[in-house]
């Protein structure tokens, strides 16, 4: 399989995203004019809140798209819901070199599509936009106020972090027998957010609805063996006769590949890590010498995947790494007694496979060239290949 191959592959299975999943699912949408309409939404499961939605009336029918300005609540039935809403945002920076001198948040009225986590009694709403994340709450029919948390800079030159949500969890969403230690390692995040609301909605004998599902499989652990097919050439400015291109070999790899799915966009993005070993090894002759490499190394790839999904049980992937490569014993020399030790570089790689029933995969990757004698000052030298992995997911 070569670079062209590889490229063809790559480019059929892009297309074929365009005619899978994301999917239209049932779902609503309130106009308003408080009409409600039912109707299949496209659900990409978002990750920032969003201003607009598609949706069809049937799924034969053309797309169509609403907008915050003519929907005032939609949702996908049984797993998410969006409720339009006037509230205050305090948009200030979590980046510490942009953060505030100032301990209250500084707020904006704005005009919002909230996720709803939880529903009941007391009502749990979050806010995502890029790298801000803010939580909302509401009691009954009382209007949606924000759960204040702030990182700042104090007067002291310290980071300080205004925590008053926990004093507003205290006063509003406490039930009888709560302590306030309870309250005081509550963390401004969604899981110990919910379930402070669920105890609530629960002691004051209230029903309560979680959109706030969680997903199951955020990590994957899979061994991936596979066959390399790798070429090198090294090259000496000073003198020709001590260049050499010792072609293609196959060789054995072996990898362990970790991976962390993100709870978004319905789980199409992954971060890969995966430290494998592999090796090169050839001989070749030229008119004056024979040169021999033993190139042994041990790679540490970190990436980003992303998933088309066919169906429930298949999906394709593509991937990209940046390869970190850490070579051991490894060197060429020549039947004159010439010998260099190799020290690896590092380069970029990319991937295409296959998946099935999250357990068994197969992917074709192919490593751009890098140096495996960057020590040394007169030698050139490039190392690429194709490798066919397959893979066993262990959980």
């Amino acid at each position: 399989m070569n670079k062209n191959v590889f490229i063809v592959i790559a480019f059929i299975i892009l297309n074929v995203n365009c005619y899978s999943q994301i999917s239209y699912e049932e779902g609503y949408y309130i106009n308003n004019s408080s009409e409600k309409i039912n109707c299949l939404i496209k659900n990409i499961d978002w990750k920032n809140n969003p201003t607009k939605f598609e949706y069809k009336m049937s799924i034969d029918d053309k797309s169509q798209s609403a907008s915050i300005k003519k929907v005032k609540e939609f949702g996908v039935n049984g797993q998410s819901k969006y409720i339009k809403r006037n509230v205050n945002i305090d948009r200030s920076s979590i980046n510490i070199n942009q953060l505030s001198n100032v301990k209250k948040p500084v707020f904006e009225k704005e005009e919002v599509f909230l996720k709803v986590l939880v529903e009941g009694k007391a009502k749990l709403y979050s806010y995502e936009s890029k790298s801000l994340k803010r939580y909302f709450y509401s009691i009954d029919i009382s209007k949606v106020k924000p759960l204040v948390f702030k990182k700042y800079w104090a007067s002291s030159g310290k980071m300080g972090t205004n925590n008053e949500f926990k004093q507003q969890l205290w006063n509003n969403i406490k039930c009888e027998d709560d302590k306030i230690k309870e309250f005081e390692n509550i963390g401004y995040k969604k899981s110990d957010l919910v379930k402070r609301f669920l105890k609530y909605n629960e002691c004051n004998n209230g029903e309560a609805v979680v959109f706030a599902k969680q997903k199951k499989d955020f990590f994957n652990l899979t061994l991936r063996p596979g066959i390399n097919n790798s070429s090198l050439s090294i090259s000496n400015s000073l003198d020709d006769r001590l260049s050499s291109d010792f072609g293609n070999e196959l060789g054995f790899r072996l990898g362990v590949e970790a991976e962390f799915i993100m709870p978004f966009n319905k789980n199409k993005w992954a971060i890969i890590i995966e430290p494998a070993y592999q090796y090169f090894k050839s001989e070749k002759e030229n008119t004056e010498r024979v040169f021999k490499v033993d190139y042994k190394t041990i790679e540490l790839p970190f990436g980003i995947r992303h998933y088309l999904f066919l169906n429930d049980d298949s999906k394709f992937f593509v991937n990209g790494s940046y390869v970190l490569g850490f070579s051991y014993d490894s060197t060429i020399s020549d039947n004159l007694g010439s010998e260099i030790d190799i020290k690896s570089g590092n380069n970029v790689a990319f991937g295409i496979g296959y998946k099935y029933d999250d357990k068994y995969s197969v992917e074709f990757k192919y490593q751009t060239n890098r140096t495996v004698l960057r020590n040394y000052l007169f030698w050139d030298s490039k190392y690429n290949g194709l490798s066919v992995i397959l893979g066993y997911t262990i959980f």
